[in-house]
C-alpha cells in the first residue's frame, strides 16, 4: 500500500510536467496584419511593428523598398540601381507566403476582405482576410489631362522610370552622332525638357547638369555645346522651400550656360517637342514630367469620403473615415488627415508608418493623434551644391544652408537613412567610383 502511494507521485509530477511543456509550446493566437505597398508608409510599418504580435502579410507589385530621394541620381549612372532598392524578403517574414507580389483589386470592410490579383499570373485572383490593415498604396505622377503626356513623356517614380530615361539620354547622344544626323537634328536630341520645378525635377536637372560637365565633356565632347535643359515650372521652383533658398536655386540654373528657367505651363506633349501655354513649340528629344501627384486606381476606386485630389480621408489616428470596424488605416501619399492636411513627403509617410506600428503594437495610446514634426527639407541643385531648409535654425546666413555645406550635409543625411548597411556601403562606393572613373555609360535594356 505504502509502496503503491509513492509510486503514484512521480507518475502525477511526470503528467504535470509535460502537460505545462505542452502549454508551452502552444503560442498565442496572432491578430493578421495586412499592409499595402512597399513605398515609404508601407516599409515603416513592416519595420517597426511588434512581429510578436501580429502576423504580418504584405501585398504589393513591387518586391523592393525604393529610396527615392537618390532615385534621380541613377537617371545619369551616379548610382546603380541596385544600390537605393532593398528587397522587402529581407525584412523577416514569418512565413515565405506572407508576402504576396500582387495587386490589391478590391476591399471589403464590413467583412474584412481584401481581394488580389497576381502580378506575375493576373488570372489567378484571390482574397486575403485581415484583422488590421494598412493602405500606404502611395500615388502617380499627375498629367493634369495633357495631350501626349502618357504617350511621350517619362515619369520618374520607380526604378524601371530612371532606367528609361538613362536608355534615352544615352540613344539621343549616340543618335546625334550618326553619320546621317543633321546638326538641327542632332540640337533636338540633345535638348531636355523637365516638366516641374519641385525637388524631383530640380534635382535630375541637377545630376543632368553635373554629367554633361564631367562626363559629356570627355565622353562626347564634340557634343557638349549642344547640350540644353528647359525646366519648365509655371510658379515658383522648389515652392515648399523658403523664399530666399528658392531665388538662390533660381539663379544657379538661370547662371548655367544652356541651362534655361521658363515660368510657363506645358499644354501638349509631341513625340519630338512640347507646347508651351503661348503656342512656343520646343523641339526635344526627352521630357521629364514631375507635376503633382494623382491617385492609383486602387484609391480611386475605393468608395470612402476622398479629398478633392483623390486622397482617401482619414481621422487624427489615421483610420479610415467611416471603416465600421475602425481598423482600416491609411499612410502616404494615397491619404489625407481630414482637416489637417499634411505635405506628400516621404518624411511624412515614414513618420506616419512608425506611429501607427507603435499604435497597433500597444505601445502608444491608440487615442493618441498622429503629430507630424517637420525635421527640414533637402535638395540638390548640382555642382557640388546643396540647399537645406530646416525649421529649427534661422536662416541668418544664407551661405550655411545652400553651397558645398548643404550639399556634404544632403549626401551625409541620405546615406543614414537608407534601408541596410548592404546599401549605406554600396552608395559611398559608388560615389567613389564616379568621383574617381565617371560614370557609368553602358546601355542596356
Amino acid at each position: 500500500m505504502l509502496a503503491s502511494r509513492f509510486l503514484k507521485v512521480p507518475i502525477q509530477i511526470q503528467k504535470s510536467n509535460l502537460q505545462l511543456k505542452l502549454l508551452s509550446t502552444v503560442s498565442p493566437k496572432r491578430e493578421k496584419l495586412v499592409i499595402l505597398g512597399t513605398g515609404w508608409g508601407g516599409y515603416s510599418v513592416l519595420k517597426n511593428v511588434n512581429k510578436e504580435k501580429f502576423d504580418v502579410i504584405v501585398v504589393s507589385p513591387r518586391n523592393h523598398f525604393l529610396f527615392t530621394p537618390l532615385l534621380a541620381s541613377t537617371t545619369v549612372g551616379t548610382l546603380e540601381f541596385r544600390s537605393i532598392i532593398q528587397p522587402i524578403r529581407e525584412s523577416g517574414f514569418r512565413d515565405s507566403a506572407h508576402f504576396h507580389l500582387s495587386h490589391a483589386s478590391k476591399l471589403d470592410m464590413k467583412n474584412k476582405v481584401l481581394h488580389c490579383e497576381s502580378v506575375l499570373t493576373p488570372d489567378l485572383q484571390y482574397t486575403i482576410d485581415y484583422d488590421k490593415l494598412v493602405i500606404a498604396v502611395g500615388a502617380l505622377s499627375n498629367t493634369f489631362g495633357v495631350p501626349g503626356v502618357e504617350e511621350h513623356a517619362f515619369f520618374l517614380k520607380e526604378v524601371v522610370d530612371a532606367r528609361k530615361i538613362r536608355n534615352r539620354i544615352l540613344n539621343n547622344f549616340e543618335l546625334s552622332l550618326g553619320p546621317k544626323t543633321t546638326e538641327s537634328e542632332s540640337r533636338r536630341l540633345l535638348h531636355t525638357v523637365i516638366v516641374g520645378g519641385g525637388p524631383t525635377g530640380v534635382e535630375f536637372g541637377a545630376e543632368l547638369y553635373d554629367f554633361v560637365q564631367q562626363d559629356v565633356a570627355k565622353l562626347y565632347r564634340q557634343k557638349q555645346k549642344e547640350v540644353t535643359v528647359t525646366l519648365v515650372e509655371s510658379d515658383k521652383i522648389l515652392g515648399s522651400f523658403d523664399a530666399r533658398l528658392q531665388k538662390h536655386a533660381e539663379k544657379k540654373i538661370q547662371a548655367r550656360e544652356r541651362f534655361k528657367l521658363v515660368k510657363s505651363s506645358v499644354t501638349e506633349v509631341y513625340n519630338d517637342s512640347v507646347k508651351l501655354q503661348d503656342g512656343t513649340i520646343i523641339p526635344c528629344g526627352l521630357v521629364v514630367w514631375s507635376t503633382g501627384l494623382a491617385p492609383r486606381w486602387f484609391t480611386s476606386h475605393f468608395n470612402v469620403p476622398k479629398n478633392k485630389r483623390g486622397q482617401i480621408l482619414t481621422d487624427g489616428c489615421l483610420r479610415v473615415v467611416e471603416d465600421p470596424n475602425q481598423c482600416v488605416y491609411a499612410v502616404g501619399d494615397c491619404a489625407d488627415i481630414k482637416d489637417r492636411p499634411l505635405p506628400c513627403t516621404a518624411q511624412v509617410a515614414e513618420k506616419q508608418g512608425k506611429y501607427l506600428s507603435e499604435v497597433i503594437s500597444g505601445k502608444t495610446s491608440p487615442a493618441a493623434e498622429f503629430e507630424f514634426k517637420n525635421m527640414g527639407m533637402l535638395a540638390y541643385v548640382g555642382g557640388y551644391q546643396g540647399l537645406t531648409d530646416t525649421p529649427k535654425v534661422k536662416l541668418r546666413d544664407l551661405f550655411v544652408f545652400s553651397g558645398f555645406t548643404s550639399w556634404l550635409l544632403w549626401r551625409s543625411a541620405y546615406l543614414t537613412r537608407l534601408g541596410s548597411w548592404r546599401l549605406r556601403m554600396q552608395v559611398p562606393m559608388d560615389w567613389l567610383k564616379t568621383l574617381l572613373f565617371g560614370r557609368d555609360i553602358s546601355r542596356f535594356d
